[in-house]
């Protein structure tokens, strides 16, 4: 079973130590002690919390469409935006995710992308590569 420190389900979670301690004392996220008084939270019971967060409304977007198919949703600010002729690069840093867009100069300016700016990375593919890392 895999088994997370509070500063690593934190970093996993794309939030503070303090608030995932918080949430263990309160128990909304269960942990044990080891015998040297560290806490470690279960892989299941951290995944269990990430899915509910994922499908709890943020009230980022929600108003702005009726329904959509796409699932994964990234919230974060717009770090960087390369333009070059008709297209613009656009990276969005969401929590510890980097998302990263390639969108036309005009979506762009019509969105008003620019560094600072809150945005909604939204992710629809048909392949998506899962790889544990060692």
């Amino acid at each position: 079973m895999n088994q997370f420190k509070i500063g690593e389900a934190a970093h996993l979670l794309g939030m503070s130590t303090d608030t995932v301690r918080r949430w263990v004392d309160a128990g909304r996220l269960p942990a044990h002690r080891t015998e040297g008084g560290h806490r470690l939270i279960d892989g299941t019971d951290l995944a269990r919390l990430a899915q509910e967060r994922a499908e709890a409304p943020d009230g980022n977007h929600d108003g702005d469409a009726a329904a959509l198919s796409a699932r994964n949703r990234f919230t974060g600010l717009v770090t960087r935006v390369l333009r070059d002729g008709v297209m613009a690069q656009v990276e969005v840093q969401a929590g510890p995710h980097r998302v990263v867009s390639l969108i036309s100069a005009e979506a762009v300016d019509d969105l008003g992308l620019e560094p600072g700016v809150l945005a909604v990375a939204v992710v629809k593919a048909t392949n998506v590569v899962v790889e544990r890392p060692r």
